[in-house]
This record gives C-alpha cells, sequence and structure tokens, in this order.
C-alpha cells in the first residue's frame, strides 16, 4: 500500500517547489512471536512462546516507551529483561535523542540472548497513524505507541496465544489513556519491583530528576543554549574541556582566549564548577580581575564528603589578586555558566562505608554516597537495598541528573565487579574507568580471518596480481622492544653502484587482510588503539593477524608497505618512492641486541653494516630535526618483572633508552613525514594528519619564573627558542637537573591529535614538537587504526587503477574518525599509565623504602616530587603528624615553604619515605611519601629499621623465574 503526502516550499534562490513524500505500508510484517502460527516467518521468530513472568504479570511481552530506553537503559540492559518489542517509533525517537543510547540499544538489539524485536510499527499497514491536527509530535509517537501494543495484544489472542502485552512507561497520562482502551501498563519502578528474583534492579532504577519544592537552591542555573551560543560567537563566553586537577580536586583548568591570547583559564571551587564535571564541554564567564588567581595551589586529593564543609570554600581556594596590586602575575580565573556537552559515563568506585546505615533492614533502601577511583569525580548519591553487601566492593555506578539543589550528583547502582585489591578486578576497573573496548572478538570478527588460518602464506599471486615489489632478497630487519610480537615494521639499508644509499622502511600491510566495511575494520575502527598495560596487551586486530600473519617476524614471508628512499651519504633525499611488497626479515632484534652489533667492531656481515648506516644516517636525521626546532622532552618511563606464575611484580626499574630506540624513532618520523605529504597532495579535503598545537605561553609561567632564580631562561617564542633554552638549561654539578626540567616542559604541552585536513587551514597542521609542517602515522598499523586509514590513502595515491569509497574522501565521516581515535588514544595513555600506578601499589605493598626525590612543584601545603629511581610522583604534605599547625609556612614571593632555617624549592633535593596506604575508607590504594631529610620536627619521619634505602637495596636479578615485560612500543614522541 502506498501512500504520498505533496507539499509545496520555497528555495533559497526563491524559487517555488512542490515537494512528493511516499510511504509505503506492508501487511507483511511478522510479529516474530514464536507463539503465532499466522505471521509469514522468513527468518526464525525472535520472541520466544514461553516468556518470563513476575510477582504481578503473567508470561508476557515488554513495549517500552522512548524515555524508558533514554533513562532506564541500564535495566533495559540487564540479563533478565528479555522478550522486548522495540518498535520503530521508539527506535527513531531515541536516535534522534541520544546518538550513545542508540548505539547501545542497537548492541541490545544484536544479542540474539536478549530477544528484543525491532517492530517496524511505521510501515505496518494497521499500526501506522496519521499526526492528528493540533497534536504535538511527542503525543503522536505516544498514541503511536499504544496503537502498536493493541495490535500486538489483539494479534496475539487471534492466535489462541495466553500471552499478555505490557507497554512500559513512567508518563501517567500515557499509562492512563492505555488503560481507557483495555491496554495493560506499568512503570518502571512497580515492574521491576514484581521481580523479586532479581532484586538488584531496584537499585538500578535512575534517580528522579526533578528536586522538591522545598529544596535549598546549591548552584546557579545554566544559561540556555541560546544564550550560551550568543555568548560563544560574541566573545564572552568561551567553550573548552572542563579538565580537574588530579592534586586538588576543588581545582580546574580551561584553555582559551584571554585578552587576544591562548591562555589557561582556573576555575576555583565547586560553585564556580556550577555540576560541571570532568571531562564535560563547558561554557566559561571569565571573573573580573580582582578575582585572578595568584600564588601557588593548595594540595587536596580527597573531597569532603560533609555537606555543610563542601561550599566553605574559602579554605580551599587560592587567593585572589588585591586590587592594589599588579595584577600582571595573576592567572585568569572564571566560573562554569552552561553545560554544552555532558561526558558522564559509568563510574567505577566504592560506597563510602560511613554513609551506610549502622543498622539497615534487610530490602530498605538508603541513601549513601559513592566514590569514583578517579578522584576528580564528585561523590555521586544513589539509594540502594543493598549497602551493607556493597561495602568493600568495586561497583559501576551511573549518574542521572545533578538539581541545582543537591550538593551532588544523583545516581543509581550498575553492577558489581568484584572485591577490592583484588588484580584482575582492579584490572577490569581501569578499563572500564578509561572506556577501554576489552571483550572478546565476536564470531562476526573472526569470520573475517582467511580461512587457512596460521596456515596462510605468501602466494605468487601477491606479486604477479597486486603490483608488489619483491624485497625478499635485501638485508631487513625489524629492532623492537624484548618480548615484542606485534612486530609492525623493519628496516634495510644498502649502497647503491651510483654510491648514494637506498634506505627502505616497510611497514606491515594489514589493510591487505582488514578492508572497508567489514565487521572486523569496524571493529579495529571502534577500539582505535591497542593497548599496553604492565601485564597484558588488549589487541586492536585478532592475534592471528597481530601477532602472526601481519607480525614481520624473521625468517618469514610477510606483506608489507614500503617507503623507499634514495639519499647521498650527507643523508640528502633523492628521491621517495612507494609500494606494496613482499619482504623476508632476517633477524628480528632487541634494542640491546641491535646496540650490541653497532659496537662490536668484530660484526661485519651485510646486515650489521646495514644498521651501521642506518644509525648514521639517523644522526644525521636527528641534528637536521634539532636545528629546526624539534623538542627533546623526556617523562619518567618504568618498567617492571613480573613473577612468570603470579604476575606480581618484583622488581621496577627506569627505562633504559639506548641509541637504537632514537636509530628506529628517526627513521619512523621519516616515514611519517613523507607519507603526510603524499596523502596531502592527493587528498587535501580529507587526509588523515597529526598535529600538535605551540602551548599557551601561560603555561610555562611557574617554570620560568622558578628557572630564573638559578639564572636561566626559558624562550618560547618558538620551538626552537625552547629547545636551545632547554639545551642550555644545564648545572653542571646536577647531572638529573636537565632531564628534570624536560619533565617539567613536557607537562606544559598540549596533545597531539589526528585531524582532517579538510577541516584546518594549512598554517594549523604544523607539529610543534617535531618542529615539521605536516606529519601523520603510517608505520603502525597492527595497534593504530589512524595508519590503517594512512595506508589506504597512501594505496590511493600510488594507484590510479584503486577503486574507492566515500570512506577516503568524506571529510565529516573523516573528522568523526579523527575525533574518536583521539579520544581512544587518550584513554588507551591513560589506562597504560593507571596500570603502571596499580603494579607500582602492588609492589611496594608491606615495603618501607627511603629514597631520593626532586620537587616539582611547592604548593601551599606540600611539596610534589618525582623519585627518579622509579617515575614515582607524589605529594608530600607538610602537615604537622601530631596535629599541631604546621611549622612550614608558604612565602609566595620566593615560591617555597620555609621553616626556620629549611626552605623547600622546586628542582631541590630531597629524601622521602615511600610506603602503599589505604585511604580512609581501606578502598584505594595510595602511594604515601613523607619527608625525611630535610629534617623538620613534626613533619619528617625518621625511616624505620625495616626501610630499604638505596645504599643497601637488593641488585635486580633476571633469572628463569623473572620475565620483562615492555609492551609499550617505540617512542611517544608523536
Amino acid at each position: 500500500m502506498l501512500r504520498s503526502k505533496s507539499f509545496v516550499k520555497r528555495t533559497r534562490k526563491g524559487n517555488v517547489v512542490k515537494v512528493v513524500k511516499e510511504h509505503y505500508l506492508r501487511d507483511d510484517i511478522p510479529c516474530s512471536s514464536a507463539a503465532c502460527d499466522k505471521c509469514n516467518k522468513t527468518t526464525p521468530a525472535i520472541l520466544s512462546d514461553e516468556p518470563s513472568s513476575t510477582t504481578k504479570f503473567k508470561p508476557h511481552y515488554l513495549i517500552p516507551d522512548t524515555n524508558v530506553f533514554i533513562s532506564q537503559l541500564d535495566i533495559m540492559e540487564h540479563p533478565t529483561i528479555k522478550d522486548v518489542i522495540v518498535l520503530q517509533t521508539v527506535k527513531e525517537e531515541v536516535r534522534h535523542l541520544s546518538l550513545p543510547v542508540y548505539n547501545r540499544l542497537n548492541a541490545i538489539l544484536a544479542d540474539k540472548t536478549k530477544r528484543f524485536y525491532m517492530f517496524a510499527n511505521e510501515h505496518q499497514r494497521d499500526t501506522f497513524i496519521e499526526k492528528l491536527s493540533g497534536e504535538s509530535p511527542n503525543d503522536r509517537n505516544d498514541r503511536a505507541i499504544r496503537v502498536s501494543t493493541k495490535w500486538y495484544s489483539d494479534h496475539l489472542k487471534s492466535v489462541g496465544s495466553n500471552i499478555d502485552v505490557i507497554m512500559l512507561t513512567d508518563d501517567r497520562g500515557n499509562r492512563e489513556k492505555a488503560s481507557a482502551i483495555g491496554l495493560k501498563s506499568s512503570p518502571v519502578a512497580d515492574y521491576v519491583a514484581s521481580k523479586k528474583d532479581s532484586p538488584e534492579l531496584m537499585d538500578m532504577l535512575s534517580a528522579p530528576k526533578a528536586a522538591q519544592p522545598s529544596d535549598a537552591v546549591v548552584y546557579e542555573e545554566h544559561l540556555s543554549p541560546a544564550l550560551i551560543q550568543n555568548g560563544i560567537k560574541k566573545g564572552t563566553l568561551i567553550q573548552a574541556n572542563l579538565n580537574v586537577s588530579t592534586h586538588n580536586v576543588y581545582e580546574a583548568t580551561v584553555v582559551g582566549e584571554v585578552e587576544g591570547e591562548t591562555k589557561t583559564i582556573y576555575i576555583l571551587g565547586r560553585k564556580n564548577f556550577n555540576r560541571s564535571i570532568q571531562g564535560d564541554i563547558v561554557a566559561v564567564q571569565l571573573l573580573p580581575k580582582s578575582e585572578w588567581k595568584r600564588g601557588a595551589s593548595i594540595a587536596i586529593e580527597e573531597e569532603d564528603y560533609d555537606e555543610e564543609k563542601l561550599f566553605g570554600e574559602e579554605d580551599h581556594d587560592t587567593k585572589m589578586a588585591d586590587k592594589d596590586e599588579d595584577d600582571s602575575e595573576a592567572e585568569p580565573t572564571g566560573k562554569v555558566v552552561g553545560i554544552i556537552r555532558k561526558k558522564w559515563r559509568p563510574y567505577c568506585g566504592f560506597i563510602v562505608k560511613k554513609t551506610v546505615p549502622s543498622e539497615t533492614v534487610a530490602n530498605k533502601t538508603a541513601n549513601v554516597l559513592f566514590r569514583a577511583m578517579d578522584k576528580r569525580i564528585p561523590p555521586i548519591r544513589i539509594r540502594t537495598s543493598q549497602a551493607s553487601l556493597l561495602v568493600g566492593k568495586r561497583i559501576v555506578v551511573s549518574i542521572d541528573s545533578w538539581p541545582t539543589t543537591s550538593s551532588f550528583p544523583m545516581g543509581h547502582f550498575v553492577k558489581t565487579l568484584g572485591s577490592s585489591g583484588d588484580r584482575e578486578t582492579e584490572t577490569e576497573v581501569l578499563l572500564l574507568e578509561h572506556d577501554v573496548p576489552y571483550q572478546e572478538f565476536s564470531k562476526s570478527v573472526l569470520a573475517d580471518l582467511p580461512v587457512e588460518g596460521d596456515e596462510w602464506v605468501v602466494q605468487q599471486t601477491h606479486l604477479r596480481d597486486e603490483n608488489r615489489r619483491d624485497f625478499r632478497n635485501l638485508d631487513i630487519c625489524s629492532i623492537d622492544p624484548p618480548g615484542c610480537t606485534d612486530i609492525d615494521d623493519a628496516l634495510h639499508a644498502r649502497l647503491l653502484p651510483n654510491g648514494n644509499w637506498e634506505v627502505g622502511v616497510h611497514i606491515a600491510d594489514v589493510t591487505y587482510f582488514v578492508k572497508p566495511d567489514m565487521a572486523m575494520d569496524k571493529e579495529a575502527a571502534s577500539r582505535g588503539t591497542s593497548v599496553y598495560l604492565v601485564d597484558k596487551r588488549i589487541d586492536m586486530l585478532p592475534s592471528l593477524l597481530g601477532t602472526n600473519l601481519c607480525s614481520l617476524r624473521s625468517n618469514v614471508d610477510r606483506l608489507a608497505f614500503s617507503c623507499i628512499w634514495e639519499m647521498t651519504v650527507d643523508g640528502e633525499i633523492v628521491n621517495t618512492d612507494f609500494t606494496k611488497s613482499v619482504i623476508r626479515s632476517k633477524y628480528s632484534f632487541t634494542y640491546e641486541e641491535a646496540q650490541t652489533r653497532i659496537d662490536d667492531d668484530r660484526m661485519q656481515d651485510s646486515v650489521t653494516k646495514g644498521i651501521r648506516a642506518l644509525n648514521r644516517f639517523a644522526k644525521i636525521f636527528r641534528q637536521s630535526r634539532m636545528d629546526n626546532g624539534a623538542l627533546t622532552l623526556s617523562s619518567p618511563e618504568v618498567r617492571f618483572n613480573l613473577e612468570n606464575d603470579s604476575q606480581d611484580p618484583v622488581d621496577v626499574e627506569m627505562k633504559e633508552l639506548k641509541e637504537t630506540n632514537a636509530l628506529v624513532e628517526e627513521f619512523m618520523l621519516l616515514a611519517n613525514i613523507s607519507v603526510a605529504k603524499k596523502i596531502y597532495n592527493k587528498f587535501p579535503s580529507s587526509a588523515m594528519l597529526r598535529k600538535h598545537q605551540a602551548p599557551p605561553s601561560n603555561n610555562f609561567d611557574t617554570l620560568r619564573k622558578v628557572l630564573a632564580e638559578k639564572g636561566l631562561t626559558l624562550d618560547i617564542e618558538s620551538s626552537k627558542a625552547l629547545a636551545d633554552s632547554l639545551d642550555r638549561a644545564v648545572i653542571p654539578d646536577d647531572p638529573y637537573f636537565n632531564k628534570l626540567v624536560r619533565i617539567m616542559t613536557t607537562r606544559c604541552m598540549m596533545q597531539a591529535q589526528y585531524f582532517c585536513s579538510g577541516t584546518e587551514s594549512e598554517a594549523e597542521f604544523k607539529h610543534y614538537g617535531l618542529a615539521s609542517p605536516i606529519y601523520t602515522h603510517f608505520t603502525s598499523p597492527i595497534r593504530r587504526y589512524a595508519d590503517v586509514i594512512v595506508h589506504r590513502l597512501l594505496q590511493a595515491c600510488i594507484d590510479a587503477d584503486l577503486v574507492y569509497g566515500q570512506e577516503l574522501v568524506d571529510t565529516t565521516k573523516m573528522k568523526d574518525l579523527c575525533d574518536n581515535l583521539n579520544f581512544r588514544n587518550r584513554m588507551a595513555q591513560q589506562a597504560g599509565r593507571s596500570s603502571v600506578e596499580l603494579f607500582t601499589s602492588l609492589y611496594f605493598r608491606n615495603k618501607v623504602e627511603v629514597e631520593e626525590a626532586r620537587v616539582l612543584r611547592v604548593l601551599k601545603n606540600g611539596i610534589l616530587v618525582l623519585v627518579p629511581k622509579y617515575g614515582l610522583e607524589s605529594i608530600v604534605y607538610v602537615t604537622n603528624n601530631n596535629g599541631k599547625s604546621s611549622p612550614f609556612e608558604y612565602d609566595d614571593e620566593a615560591k617555597s615553604l620555609v621553616a626556620g632555617d629549611v626552605m623547600l624549592k622546586t628542582f631541590d633535593s630531597v629524601k622521602v619515605e615511600i610506603t602503599v596506604e589505604g585511604d580512609i575508607d581501606g578502598m584505594r590504594q595510595k602511594m604515601n611519601m613523607k619527608l625525611v631529610e630535610p629534617y623538620v620536627e613534626g613533619v619528617s619521619v625518621k625511616p624505620s629499621a625495616t626501610t630499604t634505602t638505596t645504599a643497601n637495596k637488593r641488585e635486580v636479578i633476571i633469572d628463569d623465574h623473572v620475565m620483562i615485560e615492555q609492551p609499550t612500543k617505540k617512542s611517544k614522541t608523536a
């Protein structure tokens, strides 16, 4: 049956045109119930003929309205909720309201065990309805849900089924209208209460969004979206991401334009946060200069649970600029006036024990506070009937709302993960906290793997039919960390007859196996990157590819994408060529093995000579980059020695970088830059590139001041000026000083990001840290999806006959993909750091050690220190151990803490005692450092007899019972 609707509209040019819309209605859309023998079933029925019942409802199907999915999706995802009919009307409404919820709904529909059926009611002749005159779209959709519910109810009765159909809605008016026509309906709370076999569902109910009329107003109302957009256009408001400090939960920053210059803006205190949460995209209004920040921050790592104290933030706030004072040193502050996009997500954490009633009646709900593992997230109030059972557990909670009348956000319980302190549970927590997809690959993804499995081999047809060059005769080798199995890259160098050198970088040809629109490609695009934890790796691609068929292992034929340069002996590039190839790596070296080859003059074989040539060229390229202003930054990285059986850390040490690390890094950078130029030339509007913005100048203010006291200057006019300043930042009798300055400079940098070339001007392409006008990622397609896209772009550049789809030329889609990859990359880095923190806590458990530390930052109530030996950072508080006032006073002029003759300043060396302790609830293992030297009565501690110091610490011995896990690949520079 065909229905059509016609109307006229005026075009932009002023012409009037007639538009005809056709709507096809069918009478053969099945109900998909196994209890029905009337409908034509071209596919197996989804809905069971024996659905579950509850204490209130006999066996039934559910038809939820849109708001049930929007507000109660966690309940709909629960394993006990099955046999649900998702109407097309509802699904489309969800898509318009929330894309993340829509994607989760699609995931439920794809899960056959859930038995959720999407019924196309808008195309079914008996359930389609027209919008009535004066009827709102919302009322029309509610009526469509009632009509479909009645159709299902009547249809099942007509085939002799005794199955009920329940309309699930929290809209009282909708329920009353349903009851008037004889339909059964239920609010969500009543329905889950009737499922006595799943009492946890009551805890999963979303908190009500409406505030009680008697509640006092705590926060300011947010501005309307129209006012926010108008303010952003006028420049009176700043749109930015909120980043809460890890050292002070009452201090956040955003980056925006202040007086024509990009600066870091401070948001101080929860009232100024105005219900925004870490990661939210917010609208910020600058405060008057009289309220700008002066002086040092204070360290507050835990938020006070006492709501009466929550807003006594004069204790927490930093000193503001006085009107009479010179405000040239004052730093801009602002307040949040609206939230443009909430970045709320499920949070992992624990119930605050002291908020649990001492006497709880079974099944009686209680209000308790939940703390996320991420300290930057405020406490969340939830209602639960299992409070006492949840104490000591790691649980997941979602935020539902944050009214202006509530000090804390309101949320609901989602699920229990396991017991606190269990390593597997804690690893799952950090994966969930950083939104890392860690589930096993689905059957549809694995079905895309070669049918030959690990028996797959390179065939002659790969050379004959795919325009590949045969490089199997070349002395190609790979250089990687120890234990590396996902080998992305290999190199070669050989002398040409004309006296020039041929140098090649060969990258695993992942795109031979991963084609656009395959399930495996979509999964890789979603994951974005492999994630490297201390004890495991979460792969982007199934291991058959990542560690076998794509991995450029030695003495096996492999498909590659090669970048070949011809260069003079002085490293001047004469020609660059790109080609698909077949290679056979001669050796898989570790960095140390390759370094030994370079250093051992007795080794004169062709492979070793090639490595030496590569090393010589790498030094030339590196010097050239340095001359152009590339930065040599630093970060403390550690590696763990793990016990084979238990995977517990038995030692931890700083990673040692060798010359061969730099060798590989230089050629990866060169390949990435060469490919970036090539793909941008062919795809100026849709090339996937990588940029690194210059940091805001005020990011360096503190560092410049403390360096000035040492008689050193930090010139930040350009990356070259900064690089030269860093080279000069040397104190002869302090060899670690320069590295410390570089570590601190790294903290001032912006994050490098992927972007689509059509969305930025060429002036914005520059990679500040590498001093390169253009850059991309090409060299690691096994572990980065960005490289997969770049391989496809590059192949389109060199193969004139290649047919490719919109995925390579659609600017909007490329931008969206870049946004996801930036998010996944950031989360993977943070998950890796959290894994290091977890294993560091495990290593130091039941240990007390005294080590030398360097002061990175002076706070009003403590010092932030770095322990070079372990790469550990922590705050050392200078509060009095006996509860008395601290002997230290903060000197704002000298940016130091002073107690008598003792002065603590940035860069100073101190000795600290390192222990791991639980927090007040015993639910967070926290690295705790206390001052040992210089000794100040009441603050410093005296090392105990069991303390291990640097002098008597045991030497690391690696034998058959210990393995080194160093999964981090290559350089993190870019």
